[in-house]
């Protein structure tokens, strides 16, 4: 885990913690101008408590370090294009007057604030020091959790060995039911067959029986007529 000390001087610690500018507002809150983007040089001071000098020091040393993180400078038409904009939202919040620089503006986003906070020292700013406490606290959060994962990870892992195993146990048995599958359904299609070629058998029956009920009933029905036409003889003699 990162010391304090070692955020203060090395660079590339502080690039690694730049996206944590929630921290900020944790710490104390951060008023920003009325486009909610930007904070000029005295709202930085404010913010930890120090001069604006200590802030313009501190910037100038480490000028292209907070140019990268989005430091800006206006002037000429871009300062006063923003001075324009900032007027008409300043008195869209019902404020009379904005406070206009005179030839140049430094514009800080939140995440130039957390590099402000990165880089002042202790005797400079006691919310300074709460910021990198904050920063470091959540690095050591997250590192425990990471560690965490890990060793679940490392369980699931040993886990995984422990399948791959049994199924190259399981492989043959599953070939076999596989075998035993593809014999049951060539014996079910036989049957299906068989089954198929009954039911024509029993279809041409079922004709058959009809005809012989129609021959039956026919010879039936004669010989009822004969046996009639044999009494109707009888009687008469």
């Amino acid at each position: 885990m990162p010391t304090e000390v070692a955020l203060l001087e090395s660079r590339a610690l502080r690039v690694e913690q730049m996206g944590r500018v929630d921290i900020l507002d944790k710490v104390k809150s951060l008023v920003m101008l009325p486009d909610g983007i930007h904070v000029r040089t005295e709202d930085v001071a404010r913010y930890f408590a120090v001069s604006t000098a200590s802030v313009r020091r501190l910037t100038d040393r480490h000028q292209e370090e907070f140019a990268e993180n989005g430091l800006r400078v206006l002037r000429g038409s871009d300062l006063q294009s923003f001075h324009s904009d900032m007027m008409s939202l300043w008195k869209g919040e019902g404020v009379e007057s904005y406070p206009q620089a005179a030839t140049q503006l430094r514009l800080y986003t939140r995440g130039t604030v957390l590099n402000v906070a990165m880089l002042l020292r202790d005797s400079d700013s006691d919310i300074a020091r709460c910021v990198r406490t904050y920063l470091l606290d959540a690095e050591g959060t997250l590192r425990a959790e990471y560690e965490a994962l890990d060793v679940r990870v490392t369980r699931i892992e040993s886990c995984l060995a422990d399948v791959g195993s049994a199924l190259q146990e399981l492989g043959p048995v599953l070939c076999r039911m596989s075998e035993r599958l593809d014999s049951l359904d060539r014996k079910v299609e036989v049957t299906q067959q068989l089954v198929g070629a009954m039911s024509v058998r029993l279809s041409d029956l079922s004709q058959d029986v009809v005809r012989m009920d129609a021959r039956f009933d026919a010879r039936l029905e004669a010989f009822a007529y004969q046996l009639k036409d044999l009494r109707r003889r009888t009687g008469r003699r």
